[in-house]
């Protein structure tokens, strides 16, 4: 049972860090599993597909994820403050992963969306529910920070949805440039979108 966990895991692993580098549709079954280290039935005793292999990737990278996003956005901070920690981390992610691999990877699923929204419904519309989760949990900072009299929109779920679409759209551009910097304007123009009443002072300050 052991072993059988433990080839599983080197499977999900390997599909990570190759959909990360190269995306979905130039993998192959073989090259996974040679670069898993494992023969290629073990890759169908586990998934019946690529496409339930990229599926688990994608539920294994969200409950990562989920659980971070919780943690700074149900955090003590006020809530500007906690957005602020979000773009924060994001960054410093990235940059982590450049100083590992040399290239900045983007986000999995900004990156599977473009990729395969319109080959795969399944993936798709799994995407569509983590970037609909994301906004949500947006949306609740955003409207404790209306509630306060911070921001000034009239629709919290669509500032929310703003919010998330920057986000991603300055990581595909960090990516596209290979450059981390590209995601330093991010608490600028969130503070801009949201129609922030006080100014929040810099990250460094």
């Amino acid at each position: 049972m052991g072993r059988t966990s433990d080839a599983k895991e080197k499977i999900l692993s390997a599909a990570h860090t190759l959909l990360e580098l190269r995306g979905y549709s130039a993998l192959g079954v073989a090259e996974i599993c040679k670069t898993a280290g494992v023969p290629k039935g073990s890759f169908y005793y586990f998934f019946e597909s690529k496409e339930a292999l990229a599926l688990a990737v994608i539920n294994e990278q969200w409950a990562v994820q989920q659980r971070d996003w919780t943690r700074i956005l149900n955090g003590d901070a006020e809530p500007l403050q906690r957005l602020r920690q979000l773009f924060e981390e994001t960054e410093a992610e990235q940059r982590a992963g450049q100083q590992s691999c040399g290239t900045v990877s983007g986000c999995m699923f900004g990156n599977l969306t473009l990729e395969m929204s319109n080959q795969t419904e399944a993936v798709r519309k799994h995407l569509q529910e983590i970037f609909d989760a994301q906004v949500t949990m947006v949306d609740s900072v955003i409207t404790e920070a209306l509630e306060r009299g911070e921001v000034t929109v009239s629709d919290t779920r669509e500032a929310a949805r703003s919010v998330v679409a920057q986000l991603e759209g300055q990581v595909l551009f960090a990516k596209l440039y290979n450059n981390t910097s590209q995601l330093s304007a991010l608490w600028t123009n969130c503070l801009a979108l949201l129609g922030a009443r006080t100014a929040q002072a810099p990250a460094n300050a």
